[in-house]
């Protein structure tokens, strides 16, 4: 009897497997300053080891459920990572504990210009950190984010902001040009630090006008280069358009290219 096809076949599912295995099932979880730190490294990273900076990180990372985006930036060398501050809104004292994990990361090997990627909330803590860190940036996502504080962050999440800017209302109104990232844009343009956007043009929760729209205008006005898509008549939700969104991988590993 022939077995040789048989061996043949049983490789390839081996080699199959094999490969599927490799990708990490579990983040790497270690502490910062208190807090935890999760990382799901590349296994086998590309040169310069980027990283993509992931939020809100709220007890793990959401973004290892989804699928596409998870398995193309594993399987291309890229890892991905996120730090739990919990629901912090972007202020300067919590924009400095999220620099304690990015020297970490730094010192673990990792590129010192990571991508950001901010869904919602976590836009505005990701924002708020590329602004006043514009030269560690390598590029800037959004998946339906908050990018202005006088949007969601004041309107429908006030207890959160105030107690993570630790101020009244009316002081951190009369400040908000000094914190609000949509205000503070000059570093990220000088930087020439590239943004991709996607979001719904009917999202009640972030309003797309107010936050994408407001950010693509000013950035766009500065000369900055940045791509957003609209998906017509979707809000804030789990689906495919944000989650299976080809050009939003396209963007990431273009810029994740040594």
């Amino acid at each position: 009897m022939n077995t040789r096809p048989l061996l043949i076949l049983f490789s390839c599912l081996t080699l199959s497997v094999t490969a599927q295995e490799v990708l990490p099932k579990t983040a790497e979880v270690f502490e910062i300053d208190g807090h935890k730190a999760f990382l799901y490294a590349a296994p086998t990273p590309t040169t310069g080891k980027p990283w993509l900076w992931y939020a809100p990180t709220l007890n793990g990372i959401s973004l290892f459920g989804r699928k596409m985006y998870f398995e193309a930036c594993m399987k291309t060398g890229i890892s991905i990572a996120g730090y739990d501050l919990g629901e912090v809104r972007g202020s300067p004292a919590s924009t400095a504990k999220f620099t304690l994990f990015y020297e970490e990361m730094v010192k673990r090997g990792y590129s010192t210009k990571p991508i950001l990627l901010g869904q919602s909330r976590g836009g505005m803590m990701t924002l708020a950190w590329a602004f006043r860190n514009p030269d560690k940036v390598r590029a800037w996502v959004g998946i339906y984010p908050v990018c202005n504080l006088a949007s969601w962050p004041l309107k429908n999440s006030k207890a959160q902001t105030l107690a993570d800017f630790g101020m009244p209302e009316a002081e951190l109104v009369a400040k908000l040009s000094e914190f609000n990232p949509v205000d503070n844009l000059k570093g990220l343009l000088a930087n020439k630090v590239p943004m991709f956007v996607v979001h719904g043009d009917s999202d009640v929760v972030v309003p797309y006008e107010l936050n994408t729209g407001l950010l693509k205008e000013r950035y766009a006005a500065g000369g900055g280069q940045i791509q957003v898509k609209v998906i017509p008549g979707e809000g804030h939700k789990v689906g495919p358009s944000f989650f299976e969104c080809r050009e939003l991988v396209d963007f990431v590993l273009k810029q994740a290219t040594p």
